[in-house]
């Protein structure tokens, strides 16, 4: 059966609304005509992140996510994301902790959807769709309490 998990690596991390966010992020992917696999969500420190991205990668850098597709007809994967990082990029960026989270969250599916990110123009089609995805998501939880 297709599921989306949320689990920590080396981090105690407690997702909030975790019932919301798989609801709105399986719409979201049904509506955009793809099939829900297992993805997998671990939530981790920075230093576990920039092992992976060391090794797997070969990048040594810090970064906020790291995503592993494993079949592309069938959304299924791995997403890492750094707590550590989304603390400090909500800081930059003067967002609350669950925007930058929620943002992050949604960037990984939507790099399984095949949207990328490397251009402007990939940029702002990203931060476009992130932003539908973030407010899907808060519209919901708003109906829900």
């Amino acid at each position: 059966m297709a599921k989306i998990t949320f689990n920590n690596a080396d981090v105690d991390f407690n997702l909030k609304g975790k019932r919301i966010l798989k609801s709105v992020l399986k719409k979201y992917i049904t509506e955009n005509d793809f099939e829900l696999g297992n993805i997998d969500y671990i939530f981790c420190s920075d230093s576990y992140l920039l092992d992976i991205n060391k090794k797997y990668l070969n990048h040594d850098y810090f970064t906020d996510i790291i995503s592993f597709q494993y079949d592309k007809e069938i959304l299924t994967g791995e997403i890492f994301i750094s707590i550590d990082r989304v603390k400090e990029n909500a800081s930059i960026f003067k967002k609350t902790f669950n925007d930058e989270l929620y943002r992050v969250i949604s960037h990984g599916i939507l790099h399984f959807m095949g949207y990328k990110d490397k251009t402007v123009d990939e940029q702002k089609t990203m931060r476009s769709k992130e932003d539908e995805l973030i407010n899907s998501i808060y519209i919901e939880k708003k109906s829900n309490s």
